[in-house]
C-alpha cells in the first residue's frame, strides 16, 4: 500500500485537494471494479467521461479520486462537497500509466527494455528479439499483442490485436522483475503509445518495422499515425537512465519512407537496417526458399550468415532489425544465427494447417494493404498453381484500406473469397461491396474471380472446396485472435478451427463423391 500523496508526486502537473495521508490499497479506472480502499482514476474518453462514475466509485469505496475536471466541476457531478481527497491532473490516461509503474515500483527501471512499432511484422519481430537474447544467456520477458511469456509461461493478452492497459503492462513489467528477467520486449502498437499504455516504461531501445495504411479510422491521418508511432522514439530522451550507463538505441527501416522523419529523434546511437538503401545493417546473397530464409548478414560488428525457417522477403526485414538490436546490445553472432533458427514462426502469421490435403491451406494475420500484398507475394513463391485468398476488413475501422486491399487481392491472387471480419456495427454487405470495388478496378469480376460471402467459416469453406490439388489457400485477417465481434459483442472464433473444419468437410464431401462413382 502507499499514501494518496506519495502516487500524486509521481504524477506531471498534478494538484492535491484534500489529505494526502491517506492509504490507498489499489489504482482502478473502472468503477466497476473499485473495491474499498481503491484509487479511481477518471479518464476522458472517446465514447465515455470516465467523470461520470465517480460517484459510482465512490459508492464502491474509494478513497480518493484522480481526474481531469476542476474540483467545482466535479463536486456538480456528485452533488455536494466531494467526501474524499481529489488529485486534478491535465491528462487522465497518462497520469494511469505513472500510478500503475509507480503502484508496482517503477520495474522499467530494473530492466533494460526494448519497444518494437510499426504496421507490420512487430509480433514476429519481438519473438526473434527475445530469441536471440535468451540465446546469448540474458533472461527475457516479452510482451506482445498475442501473448505475454515471463519466465517460461505464456498468458493471452486479449481478444484484439493492440498494447494491453497500463496496469497490466506494468505488472507484466513487474512479474519479469521478480523472475530475474534482464530485458523486457514489448510490442508498442499506436494505440498503445497513444493511449499512454507504455508510457513510464523507461525505454532503452526503440525499433520501428514500417509505418503504412493503417488505423486512420482512430488517428485521422497518416501523419498523426505516424507521429503517434515516432513517440516511442521521443521517449528514449525522457526514460530513466539505467545503471552503467546503457545507451538509448534507435533502429530504423532504412528503406520505409518513415525513415527521415524518425532519424531526426535524438537518441544516443542510431542503427539503420535495410536491403535497399544505405544502413548499417543490410544482407546479401538472398536465397528466399519456400523452406526458409538464408543470406549473409553484414553489421558493425562483422558479418555472418543467417539460416532462418521463416518465409518471405519481409521476414528477412525482420531479421535484420532484430540482427540491429542484437548488435546494438553486443549479442554475439553466434548467439544471434542461434536465436534466429530457433523461431519457426508465431501463431497466426503464415501458420500451416496440414491434415493430409493435397493443396497448402495457411493462416496469416495480414490485415493491412501492406501486409496482405506481401503475404500473398510470399505465397505465390510457395506454389505453381493457383492462390486462393479469404479475407475481410473490420467494421468501424479505417474504412479507406478496404478497396485497396481489394485491389491487392484482385492482383495478386487466383480467386478471391471476401467475407466478415469483426463488423462490429456495420453491415458485412457494406464493407465487402467496398473490398469488391477493388477487385472490380483490377478487371476481376464476381463469380468468377471474387465472390462475396458474408459467414466466415462458409467462406472459408468454399474456399477449400475450390482448391485442387497443389494449390494454396492463404486465410488473412485474423490470425491468432479468438474472438470475432458482431455488433457490440465478442464470439468465440478461430480460423485455425475453421480451416480444420472446412477441410474434413471437403475431404468428406470428395470422398462420397469418388463412393458413389
Amino acid at each position: 500500500m502507499k499514501t494518496l500523496e506519495t502516487l500524486a508526486q509521481e504524477l506531471p502537473s498534478a494538484r492535491l485537494y484534500g489529505d494526502g495521508s491517506v492509504v490507498v490499497a489499489g489504482v482502478k479506472p473502472d468503477s466497476r471494479q473499485v473495491q474499498p480502499g481503491d484509487l479511481f482514476v477518471a479518464i476522458q474518453g472517446e465514447r465515455a467521461d470516465g467523470h461520470r462514475y465517480i460517484p459510482a466509485a465512490l459508492r464502491q469505496g474509494a478513497v480518493a479520486i484522480v481526474g481531469e475536471r476542476e474540483p467545482d466541476q466535479v463536486e456538480e457531478i456528485v452533488g455536494g462537497k466531494m467526501p474524499v481527497p481529489y488529485v486534478q491532473v491535465p491528462d487522465g490516461r497518462e497520469s494511469l500509466a505513472h500510478l500503475a509503474a509507480a503502484w508496482y515500483d517503477h520495474p522499467g527501471r530494473k530492466l533494460k527494455v526494448i519497444g518494437v512499432t510499426g504496421t507490420d511484422g512487430k509480433t514476429t519481430t519481438c519473438t526473434l528479439i527475445t530469441s536471440i537474447l535468451e540465446a546469448a544467456g540474458h533472461p527475457t520477458g516479452m510482451v506482445s499483442t498475442v501473448s505475454a511469456v515471463i519466465g517460461g509461461k505464456e498468458t493471452d493478452t486479449g481478444f484484439h490485436t493492440t498494447t494491453p492497459e497500463a496496469l497490466d503492462v506494468q505488472r507484466y513489467l513487474a512479474e519479469m522483475v521478480a523472475v530475474g528477467a534482464e530485458y523486457a520486449i514489448l510490442e508498442s502498437t499506436s494505440h498503445g503509445l497513444a493511449q499512454h499504455r507504455v508510457t513510464a516504461c523507461e525505454y532503452d531501445v526503440a525499433v520501428v518495422t514500417n509505418i503504412t495504411h493503417e488505423h486512420l479510422d482512430y488517428h485521422g491521418t497518416f501523419e498523426a499515425y505516424r507521429e503517434a508511432k515516432a513517440r516511442l522514439f521521443c521517449s528514449l530522451a525522457t526514460a530513466y537512465r539505467k545503471p552503467r550507463n546503457v545507451p538509448k538505441v534507435s533502429v530504423l527501416n532504412a528503406d520505409d519512407p518513415s525513415f527521415g522523419y524518425l532519424r531526426q529523434i535524438p537518441a544516443d546511437m542510431h542503427l539503420a537496417y535495410g536491403l535497399e538503401n544505405k544502413a548499417e545493417v543490410t544482407a546479401s546473397d538472398l536465397d528466399l526458399a519456400p523452406s526458409g530464409l538464408r543470406f549473409t548478414a553484414h553489421t558493425p560488428a562483422g558479418d555472418f550468415a543467417v539460416d532462418s525457417p521463416l518465409v518471405g522477403r519481409f521476414n528477412v526485414y525482420n531479421i535484420l532489425a532484430t540482427v540491429a538490436v542484437g548488435v546494438s546490445q553486443g549479442v554475439p553472432a553466434a548467439a544471434m544465427q542461434a536465436g534466429i533458427r530457433a523461431v519457426h514462426g508465431v501463431i497466426g502469421r503464415m501458420d500451416a494447417i496440414d491434415m493430409g490435403q493435397d493443396f497448402t491451406v495457411l493462416i496469416d494475420f495480414a490485415h493491412t494493404p501492406n501486409a496482405l500484398e506481401r503475404a500473398l507475394e510470399t505465397v505465390r513463391s510457395l506454389t505453381s498453381k493457383r492462390v486462393i485468398v479469404v479475407f475481410g476488413c473490420a467494421g468501424l475501422r479505417d474504412r479507406g484500406k478496404r478497396p485497396l486491399m481489394g485491389e491487392v487481392a484482385g492482383r495478386l491472387a487466383d480467386l478471391t473469397v471476401i467475407t466478415a471480419e469483426d463488423p462490429r456495427t456495420e453491415r458485412v454487405e457494406d464493407i465487402m461491396a467496398e473490398i469488391a470495388a477493388g477487385c472490380q478496378r483490377t478487371g476481376r469480376q464476381e463469380g468468377a474471380d471474387y465472390f462475396c460471402i458474408a459467414d466466415r467459416q462458409e467462406a472459408i469453406n468454399a474456399a477449400v472446396a475450390m482448391a485442387e490439388p497443389g494449390d494454396l489457400v492463404v486465410i488473412t485477417g485474423k490470425g491468432h485472435e479468438r474472438s470475432m465481434c458482431y455488433g457490440t459483442t465478442e464470439y468465440p472464433w478461430s480460423d485455425h478451427q475453421a480451416a480444420k473444419k472446412a477441410i474434413k468437410l471437403t475431404s468428406q464431401t470428395r470422398c462420397g463423391r469418388i463412393q458413389q462413382g
